[in-house]
């Protein structure tokens, strides 16, 4: 039987962090909330917080061992994947695996594994270590084309290339938008898709692989704008989503909830990526399920049965962003925003803004997914981000 608290440590402290910590704070764990920055959203909520640069391997594990916590949720994408190897062999959990964080950091490892390995069809792509590789891969993949770094998150550095003349652009692009150090990027054929949708997978210590009902979503510049669900997929391409999911969340292993993005082109399902954790377009589950997201996670990560998830008939998701750049902020609208019935507001509390950052999410219910988005959509357009 298992004995709580438990001591969780969180890897990133963002948003979705924020959720994992009430999540496990409400199973009884001891939170602590890590990050490169004080008082992120996940801090507020945590029982202790550490700063530190998230990248460096010596700050890292020493964090991580004065703690010595049962479980080490990383959060974000931009950590020093080599210290959690070694924290694996000092006993240490890690959620879901060392190896899995280090492989689906890497969009190059990712798609070398799911296109390689796993023989899923993903769209084609190639690597290119310099702007004349560049331009030599792309034209083979037709225009338009994608460039994105092998290392980003949030859609950062991606570019859409529409001819040769674009590609010198698209790898600066690539290379200020990169993380870590690595001088490479991934080119692939631009697809003209009808949905691009996440299937949230939980795996299980001691059971099943379970399936959250589909969510489509919309991004720009690689960042999700808005979420809804369930989203409408034949039974057929719910199939091909989930058996391409099982297959690559069972090679990276370990436990806890993955999102897993795909697109659909006609009847045909492509594998596009992979977040061995809770997902941005996900949050719209803290309204449209009976267990979101993150309390899917904890219960994965802790051993905890899951009997059933439930879905309301229709529910939507849309983002709160700040138009300029702020050194303290503000809401206004919340009160006309909430006047929607059915609907939530969640502000995500970070200190600071720029133009395009996430501040929050608007969420809503609705008898139908129309009447879901456009309550959603209604109530983000009227909270305004400002200057405290």
């Amino acid at each position: 039987m298992t004995q709580f608290p438990k001591t969780v440590m969180l890897l990133g402290s963002g948003e979705l962090g924020k959720e994992v910590a009430i999540a496990a704070q409400r199973l009884g764990c001891h939170v602590i909330a890590c990050d490169r920055y004080a008082d992120a959203p996940a801090m507020q909520v945590a029982d202790q917080a550490e700063v530190l640069a998230m990248t460096d391997t010596d700050a890292l594990l020493a964090t991580v061992r004065r703690h010595r916590p049962d479980v080490v949720i990383p959060e974000i994408e931009a950590l020093a994947v080599s210290a959690l190897a070694e924290l694996e062999q000092d006993g240490i959990t890690v959620i879901p695996t060392a190896r899995a964080t280090a492989v689906t950091m890497n969009r190059d490892r990712i798609r070398d594994l799911a296109a390689g390995e796993l023989a899923l069809r993903t769209a084609r792509f190639a690597y290119a270590a310099s702007a004349e590789e560049l331009r030599a891969e792309a034209p083979a993949l037709g225009w338009p084309v994608v460039v994105k770094p092998v290392m980003s998150s949030s859609g950062k550095g991606q570019s859409v290339v529409d001819g040769p003349d674009g590609l010198d652009q698209a790898w600066d692009a690539a290379m200020a938008g990169a993380r870590g150090t690595s001088p490479r990027v991934i080119v692939e054929e631009f697809l003209r898709f009808d949905l691009e949708i996440t299937l949230l997978t939980i795996r299980q210590h001691n059971g099943e692989t379970l399936f959250c009902a589909p969510i489509g979503h919309e991004q720009e510049h690689g960042d999700y704008q808005c979420s809804w669900q369930p989203a409408e997929l034949s039974s057929e391409q719910l199939h091909q989503a989930q058996a391409m999911a099982r297959t690559v969340t069972q090679n990276l292993g370990g436990v806890g909830l993955f999102g897993v993005e795909f697109f659909l082109c006609g009847d045909e399902v492509i594998f596009s990526e992979l977040s061995p954790r809770p997902h941005d377009t996900g949050l719209v589950t803290l309204i449209s399920q009976n267990l979101s997201e993150f309390e899917l996670h904890l219960r994965a990560v802790l051993g905890l049965p899951i009997p059933s998830i439930t879905t309301a008939d229709a529910a939507a998701s849309r983002v709160i962003l700040a138009q300029n750049q702020m050194d303290a902020v503000s809401y206004t609208g919340v009160d006309t925003a909430l006047q929607e019935p059915d609907t939530q507001l969640l502000l995500f509390g970070k200190p600071t803004a720029r133009p395009g950052r996430r501040m929050g999410v608007a969420l809503a219910k609705g008898e139908h997914l129309a009447e879901a988005r456009a309550k959603a959509d209604r109530a983000a357009a009227c909270v305004q981000v400002i200057q405290r």
